[in-house]
């Protein structure tokens, strides 16, 4: 069977096919609302499916918006992407969704994507690496910037477009000072990868403010910006620190891990070594992830109000009456103790 014109719609109708276009397609310009009810009863009869790309057109906007994250299985991200579903359902927006698993190649092709299909915004969460990679990714935004695009970072700034970005590193040097006032004095810290920003502010926050009350810690060991490289890094880290089960009269050392997954990752390969968190080792970690409500014991973290965040994107990508393309906006952490660096004595 032979799909439905536009054309047969306005025959139906009784108008031209320019009048039925304009109900149908959204146009501004919608004759009287008698001929707009013969449009819509006439398209419902044949079943007429619209055009989305003449809606576009018509509308001078395709109701969508880009959403570019790292790896959605991460609840960190997936609370971001909550965020921008609700506040986009709100403003009659869809999503299109992309998740690149840190591949910089697959988030310029996504981004591309999203400018082919004349998305009305572009919001890019997630921590950005450095040197030439952003490059060819400010050049096609640019480009999409210059035909009124909207672009919106969830981290620190880039060259171009907006930004809400956590106070990382604020954030993680109020962790280190409610730890040492907690009365901690061994340190230990898992970081990220050296080239990803959010790892680099967190773990540059946290030690910036040990050294601040003369505290060094013990020993760094970096690992992959996941459970797994916490896991790897954990174990690494309790080799170097000589770390064995029930080490009487031996106060446990604390480590910071600059993720909430890190710290998971971290105290599960603890757990396979034989190591009590906390009696043994103590931990935190950042982010305060949906999953940690189930975690025993409860992980002292910097809590990040990840659904809020993605809101306040899709607000500031939304927001026609905001002059500066180059808004920035800061979000606060907020320290939460809890048993996982209950200080005790072995």
């Amino acid at each position: 069977m032979a799909a439905v014109r536009l054309q047969d719609v306005a025959i139906r109708a009784g108008v031209s096919q320019a009048t039925a276009s304009r109900v149908l397609n959204g146009s501004s310009r919608v004759p009287g609302e008698g001929v707009a009810d013969r449009v819509r009863a006439a398209a419902a009869e044949l079943g007429y499916v619209p055009n989305a790309q003449a809606q576009a057109l018509a509308r001078s906007s395709t109701g969508l918006i880009g959403l570019v994250v790292h790896d959605i299985a991460d609840p960190y991200f997936s609370s971001i992407v909550q965020g921008v579903q609700t506040a986009a359902r709100r403003a009659g927006k869809i999503v299109l969704l992309a998740s690149t698993e840190r591949d910089f190649d697959i988030e310029r092709e996504s981004v591309s994507t999203f400018i082919s299909h004349r998305a009305d915004a572009i919001i890019l969460a997630g921590s950005r690496q450095s040197g030439d990679l952003d490059r060819d990714l400010e050049q096609e935004c640019a480009r999409y910037l210059d035909n009124s695009g909207k672009v919106v970072v969830i981290g620190q700034p880039l060259s171009f477009g907006a930004a809400v970005e956590p106070e990382n590193h604020s954030a993680a040097a109020q962790l280190a000072y409610a730890l040492l006032e907690h009365g901690h004095r061994d340190f230990a810290v898992i970081g990220g990868p050296g080239n990803i920003r959010t790892a680099v502010d967190r773990r540059n926050g946290f030690v910036e403010a040990l050294a601040t009350r003369g505290v060094t810690p013990l020993v760094e060991i970096a690992g992959d910006f996941s459970r797994d490289g916490g896991f790897s890094a954990a174990r690494r880290l309790a080799a170097a620190l000589d770390l064995h089960p029930g080490q009487v009269g031996n106060v446990a050392p604390c480590v910071f891990a600059v993720t909430d997954v890190m710290a998971i990752g971290a105290i599960a390969a603890w757990r396979e070594l034989g190591l009590v968190v906390p009696d043994d080792v103590c931990v935190a970690g950042f982010d305060d992830i949906p999953t940690l409500r189930d975690h025993v014991p409860g992980l002292s973290t910097v809590a990040l109000p990840l659904v809020e965040i993605g809101e306040r994107a899709v607000r500031l990508a939304l927001d026609d009456s905001a002059t500066d393309a180059h808004a920035h906006e800061f979000v606060p952490g907020r320290v939460i103790l809890r048993d996982s660096s209950a200080l005790r004595c072995g």
